[in-house]
């Protein structure tokens, strides 16, 4: 006798939110200016059960984009995803429209449903939960100035300083800065920082692609006495990742440069990145992501994990497959700690000695608090969608790649 079955998508529902950051984040190309917009996804079948998917970068496109699909997940079974994938998102549509995270936002919908009328958690149907806790990286930004004084790292003093105060509260090991926003030497400066600082920490670097090769190899050179478990996208493309990777022992590693399978032979001929870094939502879903994993273990590349912004729902199938994944051997990136709030129910997630377990339940693991959505959906309202790739602090800026002297911000500031 199978298992119970979830019964026929009856309706779709989508809701986007505006939750708040507790201060704004800066990047080399933009900034998250307070506030981090995503679409909830509900699809409901006709045995009464409810699934949870979200999708960010979009605000109400996202909601659109889904709302179009409405006509071709309605009857469907929940357990037919690769139907599903090719209704909604097959490889000639995402040509034209970039569909795989609004597919991926389903997926994870299906899968907390087949999880629910199975009464089995989501790693247990993708190959079963290999590692619970799983491991999470301290994601540290150059933020401004944010409600209650929050914010306001500049240097490597005060990014020391945010550091020990996340480090004590959560217990992380491995420290991510996303650099790029100052000169290149000023984020050498703060690596070295926290090393002397943590002495034991694992630590990254991410640019955003920034730099040039040239540049990107000259920062890899001094980075190499202070020890970088990677350095991640110094710069753009498959040949300038190639040719950073050849200048220096540092591992480097991507989610920029090779966004699907089509590119990992080139990028393991051309001997490109150490690791590629696994995102759910850019990958087409937790499907995408574990064909990507078999064939990073094939290649014997790295698999990390990518955060792209995430509320509870898309970090609960993060944890999923990063449970049930045996070959992603770093501890994964999120932003959640940044978060002001969450949409969810209850405490689902709560750090300790830097790792999260995976939700307690059938599914996802984790129910929405409508309170909490009515709430933040009408923060969206007032706030809007913004540009992720500008900073309304910064009239007139924009990136450039190689990033220019002038286009950098300026240290202090």
């Amino acid at each position: 006798m199978g298992s119970p079955h979830p019964g026929r998508i009856s309706d779709v529902r989508t809701t986007t939110v505006a939750v708040p950051l507790e201060a704004p984040l800066r990047h080399g190309n933009g900034v998250h200016p307070g506030y981090f917009v995503r679409t909830l996804v509900e699809l409901e079948t006709d045995e009464g059960l409810v699934g949870l998917g979200e999708v960010g970068g979009g605000g109400a496109s996202a909601a659109q984009a889904i709302g179009a699909l409405r006509s071709a997940l309605l009857g469907e079974d929940p357990y037919q995803l690769e139907r599903l994938r090719w209704k909604c998102a097959n490889p000639v549509q995402a040509l034209y429209v970039p569909l795989h995270q609004v597919y991926a936002a389903i997926e994870f919908a299906c899968l907390d449903l087949q999880g629910q009328a199975a009464g089995r958690p989501v790693c247990d149907l993708i190959g079963g939960r290999l590692r619970d806790p799983v491991p999470f990286a301290a994601y540290l930004f150059y933020r401004y100035t944010g409600e209650a004084e929050a914010g306001g790292e500049r240097d490597g003093e005060t990014m020391v300083a945010h550091a020990r105060d996340l480090v004590a509260r959560y217990g992380f090991k491995t420290l991510k800065v996303k650099g790029g926003v100052y000169p290149p030497d000023h984020d050498v400066e703060t690596m070295a920082a926290l090393r002397r600082a943590f002495p034991d920490a694992r630590l990254r670097l991410d640019p955003n692609s920034l730099w040039s090769v040239e540049e990107a190899i000259r920062v890899a050179k001094r980075c190499e006495p202070i020890g970088l478990e990677y350095l991640e996208d110094p710069t753009w493309g498959m040949a300038g990742m190639a040719r950073v990777s050849r200048s220096t022992w540092i591992p480097t590693a991507t989610n920029t440069v090779v966004v699907n399978l089509d590119q990992v032979p080139a990028a393991v001929a051309m001997g490109a990145v150490g690791t590629i870094l696994a995102d759910p939502h850019f990958w087409g879903g937790i499907g995408g992501v574990r064909k990507l994993a078999a064939v990073a273990e094939t290649f014997n590349l790295g698999l990390g994990m990518h955060s792209g912004g995430e509320l509870g729902v898309s970090l609960a199938a993060m944890v999923h497959f990063a449970a049930a994944t045996p070959n992603l051997a770093f501890a994964c990136d999120a932003h959640y700690h940044h978060l002001k709030g969450d949409v969810l129910a209850g405490e689902p997630f709560r750090y300790q000695d830097g790792s999260l377990r995976v939700p307690q339940g059938p599914g996802l693991g984790v129910r929405l608090d409508p309170d909490l959505v009515a709430q933040y959906a009408e923060t969206y309202q007032k706030l809007g969608p913004y540009d992720y790739h500008q900073d309304p602090r910064r009239p007139g800026w924009f990136a450039v790649f190689p990033g220019e002297t002038s286009r950098y911000a300026v240290p202090g500031s």
